[in-house]
């Protein structure tokens, strides 16, 4: 459908949808990036508030995969109003001003819509250092990947919605890392964000698509090491089991005519595929701080950060080890 559209075209205008970039960049002055984005999302957990919060860390993700700090938000909500208790979406809404608060930027308002099905996320406007700037292509041969969020979110709530997670301590800690702000480029001093080649962060696409992103300019393939992907508690028994979301076999069409090395049946291969949300950040580093880099998001945090690949001279393909 985008191809019939015009792609914009203007001096101070970065980037816009190609590429599968994660948010609008426009140039406000030789030293500052105006970063734009939006996203919301549908119900992933009973509990009102923590569903806000899930979804406000997603939207708000955006611009910390560009290296960005968040400074405004809008919420964005469509609601049934006759069919669920307005102390529901008072709760909705909550969670997500707890999670802008926590990012740093402030919730001015927003727009509401009277919907069958609920829906929630946040418009947000940031901005990032110029020479500081992380786009989803730029990585370079040699460059390891790192994840810093473990794979598995949308098997685990769609094992949630059937009722078969047996074990409430892996739905607590699934639902951690999806409350969890992608807030590392905050944390990190300036010389080591810089030696961050190219990044962004693993939604809907899943894994392989956003990864796929990243090949998406360059003469370059990613080398994954399927044995050191960080995976959530639990959730490769529920894929063992067969409990994958719709959009993971989606995922899978698209995507899995340039991946080479799937073999058989092996549940493994479901997480490249499935959809996450408020996935981790996924960032080319340069070989020689990229343990430096690993060692910090760990110590931020993210403490189930790893290596997971190798970017290589190629043609734009994943290739599974």
């Amino acid at each position: 459908m985008l191809r019939s559209f015009e792609v914009p075209s203007d001096e101070r205008l970065i980037t816009s949808w190609d590429c599968g970039e994660d948010a609008a960049l426009w140039k406000i002055d030789e030293n500052r990036v105006g970063i734009l984005t939006l996203d919301f999302i549908t119900p992933v957990v009973d509990d009102p508030g923590e569903w806000g919060e899930i979804a406000a860390a997603n939207a708000i993700g955006d611009v910390f995969a560009m290296g960005g700090k968040p400074f405004i938000a809008l919420n964005i909500v469509a609601f049934p109003i006759n069919c669920l208790p307005v102390q529901s979406l008072k709760e909705l809404m909550d969670g997500g001003y707890r999670k802008v608060r926590e990012s740093g930027a402030f919730l001015v308002g927003g727009h509401s819509v009277e919907d069958q099905e609920p829906k929630y996320g946040l418009c947000v406007f940031g901005e990032v250092e110029a020479d500081c700037l992380w786009k989803v292509t730029g990585a370079m041969a040699g460059d390891k990947l790192i994840l810093t969020k473990p794979l598995g979110a949308g098997i685990m709530v769609t094992g949630i919605k059937a009722d078969m997670v047996e074990d409430q301590r892996a739905v607590q800690e699934g639902v951690k890392w999806m409350r969890t702000l992608n807030d590392l480029p905050l944390k990190m001093p300036k010389d080591l964000r810089k030696e961050v080649h190219s990044c962004t962060d693993v939604t809907g696409f899943g894994f392989a698509g956003h990864a796929l992103d990243m090949l998406s300019k360059s003469d370059l393939n990613l080398n994954l090491s399927m044995s050191s992907l960080p995976l959530m508690k639990g959730t490769m028994e529920l894929a063992a089991m067969g409990l994958v979301p719709a959009g993971a076999y989606a995922n899978r069409s698209l995507y899995q005519s340039k991946v080479d090395g799937l073999e058989g049946e092996d549940p493994l291969q479901d997480f490249l595929f499935d959809p996450q949300t408020s996935g981790g950040l996924l960032l080319a580093v340069s070989p020689e701080r990229s343990e430096e880099l690993l060692e910090f998001a760990i110590e931020a945090g993210f403490e189930k950060s790893a290596i997971i690949g190798e970017f290589s001279e190629g043609s734009g393909r994943l290739v599974l080890t």
